[in-house]
């Protein structure tokens, strides 16, 4: 039997944090704690309504989730399969309790999560830093501010992105540059930017809306660099279609439904050619440093979302990021 706690966490950004959908200044998680034979597992959903998910509908359905789970914390399959029975959705609740499960088995055989995993800590790629959309100026100021870091994800949209990426990367000369417009562009726009932006970054990460696949198609084909789907791609089963038209596959566990499933993700995207990356949402370390662990089977890393908080806003620690090292932290999320 598992006790389990259950905690909602508001925390503020460092600043306010704008994508082509919008902006925000705070973030809402819902922590959880699964107790079992004198060990903790921590987890964390954080959940996005681009997904039809809110701080409440996890709030709601977690309770559920975990009374549906099996009694040894081992049957992960089962215990996705349980999940699954009770609610069809709700990739981030499901992730939650995902990641608190497999912090708890890690920890129950005094092991790191990677190592669990069987993985190589050393194949652990760096993490992006993001630069927020904004005026030009700002970008070129944040773009300054994090010149340190090797890899900037610049946030664009539909208004000059291609003087925007321009100043981030003459403000940092010294990093590598990927672009993220999050739908933001039609087909024939997005080629225009992407052959402008030949040279200049590594990829672009969803140009295109989602729900128009042939558009992806459209600019997969005739863009010089390659192209990265997040919004077109939730979970394993998106894979084989995503795959003819993107160079590069996003995973989020809270898209997907946690670690489990983004090892079953990961490795569709393989197994059809693709290139990967392990992404985030602005979140706590309770959920990040899982990602971080399952991060060497990834050929890049986006886990930066807990530098976008305010110091002492997130109340768990984690592995260094970007600079990423699962190897210091022997589950995921630790309190402070």
């Amino acid at each position: 039997m598992m006790n389990t706690s259950l905690e909602r966490v508001e925390m503020g950004l460092a600043e306010p944090f704008e994508i082509a959908r919008g902006v925000q200044t705070t973030t809402e998680n819902i922590v959880i704690e699964l107790d079992h034979e004198g060990k903790t597992g921590v987890g964390a959903a954080a959940p996005s309504r681009h997904y039809g998910e809110t701080a409440d509908t996890v709030a709601v359905v977690l309770p559920d989730l975990v009374d549906a789970l099996p009694e040894d914390p081992h049957d992960l399959d089962a215990a996705h399969a349980a999940m699954d029975a009770v609610v069809r959705q709700n990739p981030a609740a499901k992730a939650a309790v995902d990641v608190a499960l497999h912090d708890l088995v890690a920890r129950m055989h005094d092991l790191p999560l990677y190592r669990y995993l069987g993985l190589d800590a050393e194949e652990t790629p760096i993490s992006s830093f993001t630069v927020g959309l904004a005026d030009v100026a700002e970008m070129r100021r944040k773009a300054r501010a994090a010149a340190d870091r090797d890899i900037l994800k610049v946030k664009v949209g539909t208004d000059r992105p291609v003087e925007r990426v321009e100043a981030v990367a003459e403000a940092a000369p010294d990093a590598r540059i990927r672009v993220d417009a999050n739908e933001a562009w039609t087909p024939k726009r997005a080629v225009t930017i992407c052959r402008r932006l030949e040279g200049l970054v590594e990829f672009v990460e969803q140009p295109v809306p989602a729900e128009h696949p042939g558009g992806m198609m459209f600019v997969h084909e005739r863009s010089p660099v390659p192209v990265a789907a997040d919004e077109s791609l939730v979970g394993p089963a998106d894979v084989p279609r995503v795959a003819e038209a993107a160079d590069i596959a996003v995973v989020k566990l809270m898209k997907c439904g946690g670690v489990r499933p983004a090892i079953e993700t990961l490795r569709a995207a393989r197994v059809h050619g693709m290139e990967t990356m392990l992404g985030c949402m602005v979140e706590s370390n309770a959920a990040i440093a899982a990602g971080v662990h399952l991060a060497p089977l990834c050929d890049y890393a986006d886990l930066d979302g807990s530098l976008l908080l305010a110091d002492g806003e997130d109340p768990f620690s984690g592995p260094p990021v970007p600079a990423l090292d699962p190897t210091g932290v022997v589950g995921t999320g630790a309190r402070r």
